[in-house]
């Protein structure tokens, strides 16, 4: 395997989470007991660019499906950061009936919705169609495909170019980053914004964030990548933001090179010296990752076993991507979580990947009041918490098992 970036033989395992489905390939009842397909979850850490990366087992086109089953609207904290984010943009760059917004993978419409409703042009592109058309009912104008060079020189022939092209956790999802940031490159126009946001690879590190590892994230982001990626694109990066959303992500600003509207902010700078001192340039940073992991898994396992001789009874909340990934490296089925509670409709009545456990609704959790409720999501714990804040009247305890293992 190469990297993705400089082409660079990859000889250093970053961490092995072992076999693993793909995240969101949710079961319906009748496929539960069919074979499932399992890929390697093996990633890799670039000796040259320090690009950490998975490899491609499982293909974008598979994985981006027509039935896929993450929808942003669910998370109303979620809802509140796209609204921000656009009073944010408006603010600062002035964007009005003149300007057009494009996101790159759209989802369902939660971000542009806002736009729209302040009369500013937008176009969503996102490749799985069931969520395209939440947003086109929505009145948002959407393009089901892929986004990378081809989409972006037909879109340029057809006069569509875009004064803020935005993308949020995206950058991560796309198996071939050059060609991706090749294609904001032709899609922005002169004097144009790129902002895209990811999980910062620093935190994932620190905070022993494994289970954001999975098959849909191909790419694993440091600001020094990214930096040195988008550099060999003439995009220059002149403006950072660390921000709390998914652990701690980071929002970059990026402009065509040379454009002499934006000057580079002691942000940049800023970062860029606090990843150096914590050696984010160095192959020495990235390992010793692996036993973080085992730690969380053997105590994991250690509390679930012990609930289940004392005859507690567990559940979880969030069927979210990284809670399949812990739940599967740790090898935990519906003996140990009897079910986790989703607000996602479209996850409920259905069953986690591997771990057939049950997707369920909130009533649910109601009616048969586990003694334990494991939040998956753990980037949304406070939201959760007081969401369930209720289910204290019966004695239940939160657990929250990263960074560690926390009962309260």
């Amino acid at each position: 395997m190469k990297c993705r970036f400089c082409n660079e033989e990859l000889k250093h395992v970053f961490i092995d989470l072992f076999n693993s489905p793909a995240s969101n390939s949710f079961l319906k009842k009748e496929e539960l007991n069919e074979p499932e397909n399992f890929f390697p979850l093996k990633v890799f850490t670039c000796h040259s660019c320090f690009l950490v990366q998975v490899d491609e087992y499982k293909k974008s086109d598979a994985i981006f499906s027509s039935d896929y089953v993450y929808f942003s609207s669910y998370s109303t904290s979620w809802l509140k950061h796209a609204k921000a984010y656009t009073e944010k943009m408006i603010k600062r760059f002035g964007y009005n009936e003149s300007s057009k917004v494009v996101e790159i993978a759209s989802n369902d419409g939660y971000l542009l919705q806002y736009f729209k409703e302040t009369g500013v042009p937008v176009l969503g592109i996102e490749p799985t169609s069931n969520t395209a058309e939440i947003a086109k009912g929505k009145g948002i104008e959407t393009i089901v495909d892929f986004f990378g060079v081809r989409l972006a020189k037909e879109l340029v022939a057809k006069g569509i170019k875009a004064d803020l092209l935005l993308g949020n956790n995206v950058l991560a999802h796309v198996p071939d980053i050059m060609d991706f940031v090749g294609g904001m490159k032709i899609m922005l126009k002169e004097g144009g914004v790129i902002t895209m946001e990811f999980p910062h690879l620093m935190q994932l590190i620190d905070n022993n964030q494994f289970d954001t590892i999975y098959h849909e994230h191909f790419s694993y982001l440091s600001f020094y990548t990214v930096k040195k990626i988008f550099n060999s694109h003439q995009l220059e990066l002149f403006d950072v933001e660390e921000i709390s959303t998914h652990g701690g992500s980071l929002r970059i600003y990026a402009c065509h090179t040379g454009d002499a509207s934006k000057s580079i902010a002691a942000e940049v700078h800023r970062l860029e010296e606090k990843e150096h001192k914590k050696g984010v340039g160095t192959i020495q940073y990235y390992e010793g990752f692996q036993p973080k992991a085992l730690k969380v898994k053997l105590d994991l396992l250690s509390f679930l076993l012990n609930a289940k001789k004392e005859g507690k009874r567990v559940a979880a909340y969030g069927a979210a991507a990284k809670g399949n990934t812990l739940l599967n490296y740790c090898g935990v089925k519906s003996d140990l979580i009897e079910f986790v509670v989703d607000a996602n409709p479209h996850k409920q009545d259905k069953f986690l990947p591997a771990s057939h456990i049950p997707v369920v609704n909130e009533d649910y959790l109601n009616l048969h009041q586990p003694d334990y409720v494991i939040i998956l999501p753990w980037n949304l714990k406070q939201e959760i918490i007081e969401q369930l804040s209720y289910v204290k009247d019966w004695g239940c305890r939160f657990v929250v098992p990263i960074p560690a293992l926390e009962i309260f």
